[in-house]
């Protein structure tokens, strides 16, 4: 369903991304780690089509991101981090407005904005503007506004960026919900909540992919999970003096 071959991307005289080759496959929840600098955004910028590679290529249901990404646009539902959200509209008008935008049919429209509102928990603040609500909230317009024509595909950077604890567990359940349902590509800081919601971790480092790991390959993974993606992590992103890159 995703799928990067040789993967590279350039900044003058600085490489984000180095000859990486990865594959989502279809229903599959994937965890995109690594540490601050190591090209988790710049990929997921090229999958989303808003930034082209240097080289090599990278797809989406089999349509390039860079000669179809119109194609590549209608199948995928993107969350950045710092998600663009209008603090004058209402929950509902902003997802209404993001609907046009994205140039879902006006028929049944009413019924699958509160098919979304419900799935994301946002029924008690549709009326609200997006401005007054909290910032648990607001992550969950996000989702929302991803979700927004049902796409195929949904690549999510830092969901749980700035959440507290129970706001972490509210978002989590709801993304691991889509697994089998839909094809996600996330990346987060938060081991922990990695390992309980992905299948698979892909981790990159200074650029290159390092490893590919199995929820089940993880070391008692069932009683210690964060602790076992952490040793993991923390082993394969420490450069040769031992400290973290």
């Amino acid at each position: 369903m995703i799928e990067a071959v040789g993967l590279t991307r350039n900044f003058g005289d600085t490489t984000a991304l180095a000859d990486v080759d990865f594959v989502v496959e279809r229903g599959e929840v994937v965890g995109l780690l690594g540490p601050n600098g190591a090209g988790k955004t710049t990929a997921m910028r090229i999958l989303t089509c808003t930034l082209p590679p240097s080289a090599g290529t990278a797809s989406i249901d089999g349509f390039d991101v860079v000669t179809q990404s119109l194609e590549v646009r209608r199948r995928i539902g993107f969350m950045p981090e710092n998600v663009p959200l209008y603090p004058d509209a209402t929950v509902a008008e902003h997802l209404r407005f993001t609907a046009e935008m994205k140039g879902v049919s006006v028929d049944g429209l009413t019924d699958h904005l509160d098919a979304v509102v419900e799935r994301t928990g946002l029924s008690e603040v549709h009326g609200r503007m997006v401005g007054h609500l909290s910032k648990g909230f607001r992550q969950r317009v996000g989702l929302a506004q991803a979700l927004i024509g049902d796409p195929e595909v949904l690549i999510l950077d830092e969901p749980s960026s700035g959440l507290d604890p129970h706001q972490i567990v509210e978002i989590r359940d709801l993304i691991r919900g889509f697994r089998g349902e839909r094809t996600v590509l996330l990346s987060s800081h938060i081991l922990g909540e990695v390992s309980r919601i992905c299948s698979r971790v892909i981790i990159l480092d200074r650029g290159r992919l390092t490893a590919e790991v199995n929820a089940d390959e993880l070391p008692d993974a069932s009683t210690r999970p964060r602790d076992a993606l952490e040793e993991i992590f923390l082993n394969l992103t420490r450069d040769e003096t031992g400290e973290e890159s």
